[in-house]
């Protein structure tokens, strides 16, 4: 795999992208092939969203996060002879098409995986059709594969995936003495990714997986990259472990940098190896990959995935009177840990428990929504991503600025902004905590007349 360098005026920390992006879910959590097809549909709409080559099959990246498709992988586990346990993960890999590199970048992997207390199961070629690729794509293709990881008898899933989380970590700080371009799309027992710098079209015709009726998901995101000023790779196809992203976080080296003087101060029981993530996020790569990092590592640290994207995007509560105070307590006391991660900014996410989407607060990024009576609902940029009849739609509508519409998979429920707001503000007294642990200053002037004085042109002169 090519890697992209400074030149002239490039700076990698500068890397933005603006893209169309979306999500479907079945909201009682009920696997489909349906789903994925639906979504690959969906996506091929969106394919005027990112640029072309020259070649006109390379794009600038396109993929689908799925929700764990257990049995597909346990048969496709079964016929490269592994042995799965009753919990296992599945992550995809890229590797470099040198053999010796990629040996060596599979060795790292495998020690960091025995280094978390985990169990290497096996890996698996991915079937692919390099057919599909343009000439740029095909210069840049990594050899895909996916490893398998058995959790040890008696761990719990929560602990299974922040194990996962270190031995991905692990592994990267590896990656830079042996392979820089190698890129872990995904290391969990809860998604799995495929993604690419094809055409949204040829998606499932280069992964031949996404065509098998086996592969079936109750949730999938989708996303086509537009780079604006990036330099397209495969690595920076979304989406990304967690979330698709559109737009730009116009406050990103702000947000890197505060994330690095902080990152002593990230103190968590579930997380006691923090000390070992650094640097806690990356400082090359696109916004949204930051942004990414960034949430995992909340999610690895015990948070869910609606208090941490409401901390890192949440609404203009500061001078909105009928905010409720609670819900503006919450916020005000996450304000003084966290700041925010300012767009413009649409975001689908999914941590196999929620599917949602957010916007940021400036609320420049669509994001539209239909639900029909089977119990789908799709989120995207742009409406019309797949046909569905008219008599069949219980609800639509639209994402306003600083919303978040999320799905509660394992409760089968719609969570709309209000109720993801009444679940916050119950978690904890922010409201007592406030007046317990904040000093507010006087933000009146000393000496209003001073303020108030004309001032002399001659003094200006001088």
């Amino acid at each position: 795999m090519a890697s992209s360098t400074a030149t002239g005026l490039y700076e990698q920390s500068f890397d933005r992208d603006s893209c169309g992006f979306g999500l479907i879910a079945n909201i009682d959590n009920q696997p489909s092939h349906w789903v994925l097809d639906t979504a690959i549909k969906a996506l091929a709409r969106l394919t005027h969203r990112g640029a072309v080559a020259a070649d006109g099959k390379t794009g600038d990246g396109c993929g689908l996060l799925i929700g764990f498709p257990e049995s597909f992988l346990r048969a496709v586990g079964a016929d490269c002879s592994m042995q799965l346990a009753e919990r296992f993960a599945a992550g995809c890999v890229f590797l470099s098409q040198d053999e010796d590199i990629a040996t060596a970048t599979r060795d790292a992997i495998e020690i960091a995986i025995e280094e978390s207390g985990l169990l290497l199961a096996g890996w698996r070629v991915v079937p692919v059709d390099p057919s599909t690729c343009g000439e740029h794509a095909l210069r840049t293709l990594p050899r895909i594969e996916q490893v398998f990881v058995n959790a040890p008898d008696g761990m719990q899933r929560a602990t299974f995936n922040r194990s996962l989380f270190m031995a991905r970590r692990r592994a990267e700080q590896r990656f830079f003495e042996i392979d820089p371009t190698a890129y872990v799309a995904s290391l969990s027992s809860v998604t799995l990714s495929y993604k690419g710098m094809v055409m949204p079209e040829v998606l499932p015709q280069f992964y031949l997986d996404l065509q098998d009726e086996r592969l079936a998901t109750s949730v999938c995101l989708f996303h086509q990259r537009f780079s604006t000023n990036t330099l397209p790779a495969w690595r920076l196809a979304q989406p990304f472990r967690f979330l698709a992203h559109n737009g730009e976080i116009n406050t990103i080296s702000g947000n890197r940098n505060w994330a690095l003087a902080r990152a002593e101060n990230f103190v968590s029981d579930k997380l006691e190896e923090v000390s070992e993530l650094h640097p806690i996020i990356s400082l090359t790569g696109s916004d949204s990959s930051s942004l990414d990092n960034m949430l995992e590592v909340m999610r690895a640290g015990g948070m869910d995935v609606l208090q941490a994207m409401r901390m890192l995007i949440p609404p203009a509560w500061h001078t909105v009177d009928t905010v409720d105070p609670d819900v503006r307590a919450f916020y005000e006391f996450w304000d003084c840990h966290l700041e925010p991660w300012d767009g413009p900014a649409g975001i689908v996410l999914t941590d196999g428990r929620y599917a949602a989407c957010c916007l940021d607060r400036n609320g420049l990024r669509p994001a539209r929504y239909v639900i029909t009576r089977d119990r789908h609902i799709t989120i995207a940029s742009e409406i019309g991503v797949h046909d569905y009849e008219n008599k069949d739609v219980v609800a639509k509508g639209r994402l306003g600025p600083g919303e978040m519409l999320a799905v509660d998979l394992r409760g089968g429920r719609l969570l709309h902004n209000d109720d993801i707001n009444d679940i916050l503000k119950a978690r904890a007294p922010y409201k007592k905590w406030l007046k317990q642990g904040v000093r507010y200053l006087d933000s009146e002037l000393v000496d209003r007349h001073m303020a108030a004085e004309p001032m002399v042109p001659e003094t200006l002169k001088t």
